[in-house]
């Protein structure tokens, strides 16, 4: 009984240490995720506490269950319009890339550790991979508001590159250990690792996505019945041959994308449920590692690592999408850069210890001393890499808290609270605000006391707002509402005044004086970008042209609606 009240109290002590660690990661910029790792490490047999902990299998076992669950999460907050920009690179990146950079990984560290060439590529394919965990936690967690196009083939690329990284290590493993089939089973196995992961992951996310709709649950039950679902079809994948990595990535895209009150139940539990699970992840990862031993090979790993930056990676990002899609070389070396490794290979490189390879433990050690350089060098800088070369876009304003009515079971009415620190509304009555149609303010706060609006009630700074819309209200609420000092970063980056998508080409040629060729006269403003940017335009996209800097600065529906304007 002691040993289980011990658990409990390690267990809940190293938890709320990893939670604490959150304000020295944002305080110092140090990855959340390396403290996570860390805190593992300290507690570990050589650690302050000295834990033993060499049970693989239920390391593998725990990560396939925290991978899972963040692969999950990470779907129900994918929108499906991403697709339309990031889908075909990442797909790209995820098959060609992985095997490109595995390749190459695998050839240095052959050459490092002086290994046999399948031995190499082995320790390739284990690190060829990127990691949702770590992504999805970099980009969330760090406060960077990248361009859609480069955020969307990141996260696209982390969820769907397990299978070929699966599928190139367990192949390795059985060529090592004489196990290898034909040619044309291992054709098949690759094909059913992509194959049946996307079709019952589609097929069952949409089912599920259904099922969650039609029912009525107690609000706390949503959530559980969506991990039950995906676990299912995390399950029946892989039992099918499938990867079950991709099912469960897919399954979550296509519940998180059939709107109804559900998701607002869904949303915010699993966002828990991903943070536990990467904390419990990175955390038995850390106790699993020997220090002493991954010291023995800091120096060679630590090589294959920076190979894998800054050769590898950038190597397989300019081949396999930049002859390719229409991404700027600045997008182009960030996505280069953000090739974050984490808790995947660390999992891919217990494959070899369960399949009894010879000197496995070296595969291990490798992989982690890879994921704390990636981590540390990568993830430590991600920030600074995103505003040097300019793939950051501003944060606009956002309500400080919305939540759902209940009153329809589609396209809801919500409830969005607003803070007035726009010094354009100080003094100015409701009734003259330009509020979209169909939005009304319920209630307004001063100084902690409710106030009840009429129209010629005058605001001050300082006010909240309680306002009942639809979202599609929120790009109209947002430019109402928007602060000083985020009003100054928008017209810095957009410029300081932006014209509507719909404004025709001639009548801007002649204001400003621009020469244009008979096929533009007839365009549209909106067009004329979206055609000098090469199509699939995003926030964020910039034209020089006859002396003015031209900028998307809104898009609705996939269609360029505002472009501001910058005189140089």
């Amino acid at each position: 009984m002691d040993a289980i009240y011990t658990f409990f109290l390690i267990g809940g002590s190293l938890m709320a240490l990893s939670i604490l660690g959150s304000r020295l990661s944002a305080m110092m910029g140090v990855p959340l995720l390396l403290i996570f790792l860390g805190l593992g490490m300290v507690a570990g047999e050589e650690g302050l506490l000295g834990l033993e902990f060499d049970d693989y299998f239920m390391a593998f076992t725990i990560g396939h269950l925290a991978l899972a669950m963040i692969l999950l999460d990470g779907g129900l907050r994918t929108r499906l319009k991403t697709f339309r920009v990031g889908f075909r690179p990442a797909l790209s990146l995820s098959t060609f890339g992985v095997f490109i950079t595995s390749a190459i990984v695998g050839g240095i560290a052959m050459l490092v550790f002086d290994l046999t060439l399948v031995e190499g590529l082995l320790v390739g394919a284990i690190v060829g991979s990127t990691d949702a965990a770590a992504v999805f936690s970099m980009l969330s967690g760090r406060g960077v508001n990248l361009n859609e196009r480069v955020g969307a083939t990141l996260e696209i690329e982390s969820g769907t590159n397990d299978p070929m990284a699966i599928f190139l290590t367990l192949m390795l493993v059985d060529i090592l250990v004489g196990d290898i089939g034909g040619p044309l089973e291992t054709l098949l196995f690759f094909l059913s690792q992509f194959g049946i992961g996307l079709v019952v992951g589609i097929g069952g996310g949409w089912l599920s996505g259904k099922l969650l709709r039609w029912l009525d649950l107690a609000p706390g039950l949503y959530a559980m019945l969506a991990l039950a679902l995906g676990f299912s079809v995390f399950g029946l994948t892989s039992v099918l041959g499938g990867s079950g990595f991709l099912a469960i990535y897919l399954a979550g895209l296509m519940i998180g994308n059939q709107p109804g009150r559900h998701l607002n139940f869904i949303l915010p539990v699993h966002d828990g449920l991903a943070w536990l699970s990467q904390i419990g992840l990175f955390l038995v990862l850390g106790l699993l590692v020997t220090p002493s031993e991954l010291w023995e090979v800091a120096l060679p790993a630590g090589l294959v690592a920076l190979a894998l930056i800054f050769i590898a990676r950038p190597l397989a990002v300019l081949i396999t999408i930049k002859p390719f899609f229409k991404f700027r070389w600045r997008e182009t070396w960030f996505i280069a850069w953000v090739g974050l490794r984490g808790a995947v290979p660390i999992v891919l490189a217990i494959f070899p210890l369960i399949g009894g390879v010879e000197d496995a433990s070296l595969y291990f050690n490798v992989a982690f001393a890879v994921v704390l350089m990636s981590l540390l060098i990568q993830g430590g800088s991600l920030t600074l890499m995103a505003r040097w070369l300019k793939v950051e876009v501003p944060a606009g304003t956002t309500p400080d808290r919305r939540g759902p009515l209940g009153i329809l079971p589609e396209n809801d009415y919500e409830m969005f609270v607003y803070s007035v620190e726009n010094k354009d509304l100080e003094d100015v009555p409701i009734r003259l605000l330009r509020f979209p149609s169909g939005a009304l303010i319920s209630a307004l706060f001063r100084e902690h006391a409710m106030l009840h609006p009429k129209g010629s009630t005058r605001l001050k700074l300082g006010d909240v707002i309680c306002v009942i819309g639809r979202s599609e209200d929120l790009n109209a609420l947002n430019r109402l509402f928007n602060g000083d000092s985020k009003l100054k970063r928008e017209r810095a980056f957009f410029g300081t005044f932006t014209l509507d998508g719909s404004a025709q080409m001639q009548d801007i040629a002649q204001a400003y004086g621009l020469t244009l060729s008979p096929g533009e006269k007839e365009m549209t403003l909106a067009d004329f970008v979206s055609l000098r940017v090469g199509g699939h335009p995003v926030v964020g996209d910039d034209v020089d042209w006859h002396g003015i800097h031209w900028v998307v600065s809104n898009m609705e529906g996939g269609k360029i609606t505002r472009v501001g304007l910058r005189l140089y």
